[in-house]
């Protein structure tokens, strides 16, 4: 059963990221027992008609228009941070310094030097008791985590090969008009920071290895785009005039980078040479809607994930069946990470699920009086990552150590 002492919420941001944090919000305790009962308290954005319609709409019981409101609130226990990175900074560390705990979506920060303060400000709040926590919900998808498994239980052996895509197409209409995601001053990066970094985050949490250097190769396929953004997400792009101001595209449209692990010990034995991988993110991609794809090869075996099929592993043992080649394991049992607290076996969960998960572990954390994971600090390592593709990519492809 939740327990009846409250964990008063107060987020930044309403929009498509505040909507799936709402629904964790306010699905986690009616499937899960918590430490804490979740309280929506209040959500802040800068349009006053707009952040109201969103309360109204997502469950919220009250509004600000100044996320400094928020922090100054004393019925205020935790933020969370749903707004373009350029903000994440300011918001975290005033979140911290006034105590309270802190969930921030990804990328960290815009920049590494960013991210380090946020760190700091992390570090120097947890002795405090006070917790915090990047959003990386990829980590909550069961299948995932069931990977993770495997690997910390030595069914993969010594891993040699990591291979990671995260592939979209919603952005190949080269009419489709500009966003936030597309200005670097606000987002940081295109694909590599929006969804290449969940693919940084993935392969370094499921494999248990950091990436110590990367030879990359950045691209931006469109250069502008229309000043239209009135039309994001009405469709009918067509509908714009060849004169219609256009404005600059200053991200990478994709990302392609080989990476090096840190060297492992494995069995105990010597240091072995790290294993090797290649990453691939991109918003071009007709006809992938989602594919967010992880493989890892090992000396005793591999296993294979692939979101836009999001309840299966696939998973190969070479002792079991050698000549058999991967065999599908549907993450629907009750013994599966998350999924005993769901629906019954057979029936697969949805993207909303890691953002519930999300909240389980962040609210669970909090009642034990833990550190959450992914810590400011692994998102840290993730920035150093997305900064070192970058160099990379300025540099003519020259390896790059993160």
């Amino acid at each position: 059963m939740t327990s009846e002492k409250p964990l008063r919420v107060g987020m930044v941001g309403y929009a498509f990221m505040g909507a799936a944090h709402s629904h964790a919000w306010r699905t986690a305790p009616r499937f899960f027992d918590l430490p804490l009962q979740p309280q929506l308290a209040a959500v802040a954005g800068r349009n006053a008609d707009g952040v109201r319609a969103a309360a109204d709409k997502l469950g919220w019981e009250s509004v600000e228009t100044d996320w400094r409101r928020l922090i100054e609130r004393d019925d205020i226990d935790l933020i969370d941070i749903c707004t373009p990175g350029d903000t994440h900074a300011e918001i975290a560390v005033a979140a911290l310094e006034a105590r309270k705990h802190v969930l921030c979506e990804k990328p960290l920060a815009n920049s590494v030097e960013e991210a380090e303060r946020m760190t700091l400000a992390a570090e120097s709040a947890a002795k405090q008791g006070v917790a915090s926590m990047c959003g990386f919900s990829y980590r909550r998808t069961p299948a995932l985590a069931l990977a993770k498994r495997f690997v910390e239980q030595g069914r993969l052996g010594e891993i040699r090969h990591v291979r990671a895509q995260y592939l979209q197409d919603w952005l190949s209409d080269e009419n489709a008009p500009m966003t936030w995601r597309l200005d670097k001053s606000k987002s940081g990066s295109g694909s590599l920071g929006d969804i290449g970094a969940h693919s940084i985050d993935a392969a370094q949490w499921v494999t248990g290895l950091n990436i110590t250097g990367v030879s990359a190769l950045l691209e931006t396929f469109v250069p502008e785009r229309p000043l239209a953004g009135d039309l994001v997400g009405l469709g009918g792009h067509g509908d714009l005039s060849s004169d219609t101001p256009r404005g600059s595209v200053t991200v990478d449209d994709a990302a392609i980078f080989s990476a090096r692990f840190e060297d492992t010990k494995f069995d105990g034995g010597a240091a072995s040479a790290g294993a090797v991988g290649v990453f691939e993110a991109t918003r071009y991609a007709l006809g992938r809607k989602n594919a967010m794809r992880l493989e890892v090869n090992g000396s005793k075996g591999s296993l294979a994930f692939d979101f836009e099929d999001m309840n299966v592993l696939s998973f190969y043992d070479a002792a079991e069946s050698p000549d058999a080649g991967f065999r599908k394991i549907y993450v629907t049992e009750p013994e599966h990470p998350y999924v005993g607290n769901w629906w019954p076996t057979g029936h697969g969960l949805g993207y909303e699920h890691g953002f519930t998960h999300q909240v389980v572990d962040l609210v669970t954390a909090i009642g034990e009086g833990r550190q959450p994971e992914p810590s400011f600090a692994d998102a840290l390592q993730v920035q150093r990552v997305l900064a070192a593709v970058e160099s990379s990519a300025a540099n003519s492809s020259h390896w790059q150590k993160v």
